[in-house]
């Protein structure tokens, strides 16, 4: 489709091709797009949930790294928790830690009712207080909460870390806005910092994926 000069439509090339994206990968499933679809219901803010492509990432990421213990920051409505516990093998456990109590009556009882239920545990809590109590080293962790903490949250985390363990931060790119940060934008700021911190640190490997918002692939050495 184009305007009356021709001159094709701003954002319908992408809309087009994430479509196609969505059409050739292995499918959501029925109970995430329920959940999807709630979200965007009842739920303010919904585009923070991972969605179908990020989800199916998260799952396939799971199942390369077969890792036991793992841990999520920024649990929200449970997408994310739902589509890395589908890739754990049995007998791993996925730790996920919401900081806002007011999201625990809608997200614990999509978590518990769901199919990967037992390998699950959930958590209200700062995770900068509730990680340090649960004793356990991780193989994969995966950061999406308060952004303006994301420093905090991988200095925390890093010794918590297995050696050749993983840690996927999401929302590295925040939408371009790390290019040119408004001074009193402290989210923007806090990714900023996070990732001068990621790029400058030789005790890891890092990439960043240009997936949806940005996702940062760290692998501790």
């Amino acid at each position: 489709m184009s305007n009356d000069t021709g001159t094709p439509r701003p954002g319908l090339a992408d809309e087009a091709l994430s479509d196609y994206i969505l059409r050739h990968i292995d499918p959501e499933g029925s109970y995430l797009h329920a959940l999807y679809r709630d979200t965007n219901l009842r739920l303010l803010y919904p585009r923070m949930a991972s969605g179908h492509l990020q989800g199916r990432l998260l799952k396939m990421l799971v199942r390369m790294v077969r890792p036991r213990q793992v841990l999520e920051i920024g649990t929200y409505s449970g997408y994310s928790a739902l589509c890395i516990a589908e890739g754990l093998e049995p007998g791993a456990t996925l730790h996920t830690i919401e900081v806002n109590d007011e999201q625990e009556d809608f997200t614990r009882p999509w978590l518990e009712q769901s199919a990967y239920a037992d390998r699950i545990r959930f958590y209200i809590g700062d995770a900068l207080e509730v990680v340090p109590r649960l004793g356990l080293t991780f193989d994969l962790a995966f950061v999406d909460g308060d952004k303006r903490r994301y420093t905090d949250y991988y200095e925390m985390l890093l010794p918590r870390l297995a050696p050749g363990g993983y840690l996927l931060a999401d929302n590295t790119l925040w939408d371009g806005h790390v290019l040119e940060p408004h001074p009193a934008d402290r989210q923007t700021l806090g990714i900023q910092a996070f990732n001068d911190r990621v790029a400058q640190d030789e005790r890891v490997e890092k990439v960043i994926l240009p997936l949806r918002d940005g996702l940062t692939i760290i692998r501790k050495k």
